[in-house]
């Protein structure tokens, strides 16, 4: 047993609107790939300020949660990672002016299901279209089975 095992903690965004996804195209080791929104908690913040920061910094645009889509865990196939994700779905809206995006953010765009499928290639991970999936299968459970204790 491996006591010194952490898992990376992150967060994403599933955002469906007039059926299209939004999505971050960004740079990776591995060439440009598609992702959700997502990035790695923060110290001192909850994993839904978490969420609502990673859409705004990628996309600009204000995220509204409204419930969490799942919890998923993947170990990377290098085996040098184990990546712990929370995925939220709600509603966004671009913010006015003009906003530059994270670091390694090339652009956000629109992508309906039909692309999404098409385009699993260039997906981040495999958790890019199970997060997809399963807000599609109807996945939804209350903000409020989160609990988030302040230090």
């Amino acid at each position: 047993m491996n006591r010194s095992f952490k898992p990376s903690v992150t967060v994403a965004a599933v955002i469906e609107r007039d059926g299209a996804f939004l999505l971050v195209e960004e740079e990776t080791s591995d060439g440009l790939r598609l992702n959700q929104p997502a990035g790695h908690l923060e110290a001192d913040e909850s994993l839904v300020e978490a969420a609502v920061r990673e859409v705004m910094e990628e996309t600009a645009h204000a995220f509204h949660p409204s419930c969490l889509v799942g919890v998923y865990q993947w170990p990377r196939p290098q085996g040098d990672l184990t990546y712990l994700r929370f995925t939220f779905a709600g509603s966004a809206e671009a913010l006015p002016g003009e906003h530059a995006l994270d670091e390694g953010i090339v652009r956000f765009l629109w992508m309906d299901i039909d692309a999404l499928r098409a385009s699993v290639g260039r997906h981040r991970s495999p958790l890019v279209m199970q997060c997809v999936e399963d807000w599609r299968a109807g996945r939804r459970f209350p903000l409020d089975m989160i609990r988030h204790f302040d230090a």
